[in-house]
């Protein structure tokens, strides 16, 4: 071999996508994609978030009223106002909603028509009281 040796360096690439659609080659192994999780978000953690924008467009100016969110979301006021009542959940409440577990195929473990018996109640503790038997979940025992 003329006196020069072989030598082969071996090391791992992946390729990804760059701009406009071309192929990059990347030093290193390809890292692992986290697995995304299956399922919908629950139908009353959709309308909590959705109370807590309007309040905003509201607060910025960027919606007069109730009377316009009802206009430009095409529904009556009266569902803006069921929809805005999420808002007097205790915060803690409406933290759980926000965070309810994804749903697979059975139905939602809240429905909205179950909650508005929680929100019904102006006092805390009252709704915790009442959400926590809508839920099932008894409270610890303070022994």
């Amino acid at each position: 071999m003329n006196g020069m040796d072989e030598v082969t360096i071996e090391f791992p690439v992946h390729f990804t996508r760059g701009a406009a659609g071309r192929k990059e080659v990347n030093v290193g192994v390809q890292p692992v994609v986290p697995a995304v999780e299956r399922g919908c978000v629950p139908r009353v953690a959709h309308l909590m978030a959705l109370a807590i924008r309007f309040e905003e467009l509201v607060r910025l100016g960027e919606v007069e009223s109730h009377a316009d969110l009802a206009r430009l979301g095409q529904v009556t006021r009266a569902r803006i106002s069921q929809i805005m009542d999420l808002l007097c959940l205790a915060p803690d409440i409406q933290e759980e909603i926000l965070f309810l577990p994804l749903i697979e195929r059975e139905r939602d473990a809240v429905s909205e028509h179950e909650l508005r018996v929680v929100c019904a109640v102006a006092d805390w503790r009252e709704q915790r009281r009442r959400w926590r038997a809508m839920l099932g979940v008894q409270r610890p025992s303070q022994n």
